[in-house]
């Protein structure tokens, strides 16, 4: 007897007594996401330096690619004759695929957009591209993706209200139009609320993209160079009324003590390169800060990253070695500094679920903060 295929479904169980801050189930035919999530980063296929396996290994539940990077290279054609993503990168939980909106805004250095899509240059090889909402779903459709992403435009942290509210009626359209063509069945489709830093502007534009309706919601638009503290105030008043039954995803932020403040404000899932690019760069994150390896204080330290930390690099490896790896150039320090960092997230997270279950994340939040120091090196 074959069992039925479950559907994309979000399970509210749990809300923290003293915060915002929600315990949750994304459930999709591939598995399912406890939330708060941290989705491990594989923009091109692959979260770097892992095989899926190590990810499998380390809990990750879901991970990030990238539809704009996968267009660009190695060609959708290739993949759907592969498969499809999963098969291609041989990953069988989910995979939520970003759009490309903020790659056009971020890599694209000629760029114009109209009501009608995107105009740019290929970062890779100079080609013109022209993307639309129809042509980013249909690519998205063809990796075949669990969570798909409406595309949407990322404007530049600007006090100019007039250019983000213009900016902000063009990701209205294109998300209106992301879901008429969207058909893929078992793909869950999320839209993207913009509005910049105007409250009134966010508000409306959640407003707005909850009319038209969609699996899940995202918050786009963050760490784009806004002055600091910016983002704990709209998310201060933007994440408690984004809408109960469905994930909340705040894009692309993904420092531990900003992932701390979202959840307690509502946010569900998150997604950041930080784990992997830190490691690749010889940084460590650690419940007291992150340790950067190749510091000359490391050199006959024979303790591991963290003394509490259970990941593989921890148990076996010492910061001196660990120094000595990335000095040496050894491609097995990015690796073993990337595995940790992942872990740390992952853990994280799984620390967070567990406080807002027994009622304790206010104070798990406060003890958190008061051991780590962002800037430790």
């Amino acid at each position: 007897m074959k069992t039925k295929k479950t559907e994309f479904g979000f399970e509210l169980l749990k809300k923290d007594v003293k915060t915002k801050a929600r315990l949750g189930i994304v459930k999709t035919p591939r598995g399912k996401i406890n939330t708060p999530a941290f989705m491990p980063v594989g923009t091109q296929a692959t979260v770097k330096t892992f095989t899926p396996r190590e990810l499998e290994e380390l809990g990750a539940e879901i991970i990030l690619s990238n539809a704009y990077h996968l267009y660009i290279r190695p060609g959708i054609d290739i993949i759907r004759r592969s498969g499809g993503l999963h098969l291609f990168m041989a990953w069988n939980k989910p995979i939520l695929t970003d759009s490309g909106g903020y790659q056009v805004f971020s890599l694209a250095k000629l760029r114009k957009v109209t009501p009608e899509g995107a105009i740019f240059n290929s970062h890779f090889d100079g080609r013109e591209i022209r993307f639309t909402p129809e042509l980013v779903v249909e690519i998205q459709e063809a990796l075949g993706s669990d969570i798909a992403m409406v595309f949407d435009e990322c404007p530049p942290f600007t006090e100019n209200k007039a250019q983000v509210a213009k900016s902000m009626e063009i990701t209205l359209a294109w998300a209106k139009r992301s879901k008429a063509c969207h058909t893929l069945k078992g793909q869950a489709l999320f839209g993207i609320v913009q509005g910049g830093f105007f409250q009134d502007l966010r508000k409306e534009s959640l407003e707005r993209t909850v009319e038209i309706g969609f699996d899940g919601y995202a918050l786009g638009g963050f760490g784009i160079g806004e002055p600091e503290g910016k983002m704990d105030e709209l998310l201060a008043e933007i994440g408690p009324v984004m809408p109960e039954d469905a994930p909340r995803y705040l894009m692309g932020i993904g420092m531990p003590l900003d992932i701390l403040d979202a959840v307690s404000m509502g946010m569900d899932m998150f997604d950041c390169v930080n784990p992997t690019r830190y490691g690749r760069n010889g940084s460590a994150f650690t419940r007291h800060g992150r340790r950067v390896v190749r510091n000359g204080a490391y050199a006959e330290d024979t303790a591991p990253l963290d003394e509490k930390c259970g990941c593989y690099t921890c148990k076996n490896f010492s910061r001196s070695y660990l120094r000595h790896l990335f000095n040496a150039d050894e491609i097995l320090g990015p690796r073993l500094l990337s595995l940790h960092n992942v872990h740390f997230f992952l853990d994280l997270m799984r620390n967070i679920r567990e406080a807002i279950a027994e009622n304790r994340f206010d104070k798990f939040k406060r003890s958190f903060e008061n051991h780590y120091d962002e800037e430790m090196r």
